[in-house]
């Protein structure tokens, strides 16, 4: 083996995923507009719908992507002349469970290929409903969406793997 194939094989790029949100545009605007979701005890969709493109997967390796909701703060918040404002100390936060994206396991060329979405994730204010794709959420609260990406072929270990989280 020469000098410049060594080379090549040692300077082997590392892959690190990366998550982009699609439809950046459509969110922007509803964050603009100050918008809320409404949430009933059966579950709703989440709109816009959570959309996310992938990149920087190794093309053979196996992942298993996940989805968690995050709440940003501990406030309550009512709307008032026009705006959001906090409204007081809001709801204890409850530890959610995380989505297993129905395609996981899946190779990392497969992820990349097209738009991952979490549609069938829905928000409840129920405790007793929750679980099925299902997350509690307080009303008047702010959230925010995560994605984690696991590398492994195996479902049952991806609490012992490494986890990349992207907000």
């Amino acid at each position: 083996m020469n000098i410049a194939n060594l080379n090549r094989q040692e300077m082997s790029p590392r892959y690190r995923p990366q998550v982009h949100l699609h439809d950046v545009q459509l969110w922007d605007s509803f964050l603009a507009a100050q918008t809320e979701m409404i949430i009933t005890k059966t579950g709703r969709r989440m709109f816009p719908g959570y959309r996310v493109k992938m990149i920087g997967m190794d093309p053979n390796a196996q992942y298993c992507v996940l989805m968690d909701i995050l709440s940003v703060d501990e406030n309550r918040y009512k709307f008032q002349h026009g705006e959001w404002v906090i409204a007081g100390r809001g709801e204890p936060h409850i530890p959610q469970r995380f989505y297993l994206h129905p395609n996981s396991p899946c190779t990392g060329q497969q992820w990349m290929k097209d738009i991952v979405s979490f549609h069938k994730v829905k928000l409840t204010n129920s405790c007793g409903n929750c679980g099925d794709g299902k997350f509690l959420v307080h009303s008047m609260h702010r959230y925010q969406p995560r994605v984690h990406i696991v590398q492994t072929d195996d479902v049952n270990t991806l609490h012992l793997q490494p986890m990349s989280t992207f907000a």
